[in-house]
């Protein structure tokens, strides 16, 4: 499975999308476009995202930004995983 469909999978079970994500491709729009994605469900993001990848993600790491599609959350993603 590449990262962004482990990223996906992680953004469907913690919003609770019920499968909504399956569809979704790189450009898909996050923050201020998917209504249970709210400060919340970020820490939630966050947590999965630091169990099933194994990496710790710092205050300072996080960025609006990296929320903006999936396709930059997958790529903050790989780019902790390559160190």
């Amino acid at each position: 499975m590449t990262v962004e469909t482990e990223v996906a999978k992680i953004l469907d079970n913690v919003l609770s999308l019920q499968g909504r994500s399956a569809d979704w491709q790189r450009p898909t729009p996050l923050l201020g476009a998917v209504p249970e994605l709210d400060s919340m469900a970020v820490l939630g993001i966050i947590t999965g995202l630091e169990e099933r990848f194994g990496f710790v993600i710092h205050d300072d790491d996080l960025d609006s930004a990296i929320f903006a599609t999936l396709g930059s959350l997958s790529d903050f993603v790989a780019a902790k995983l390559a160190g």
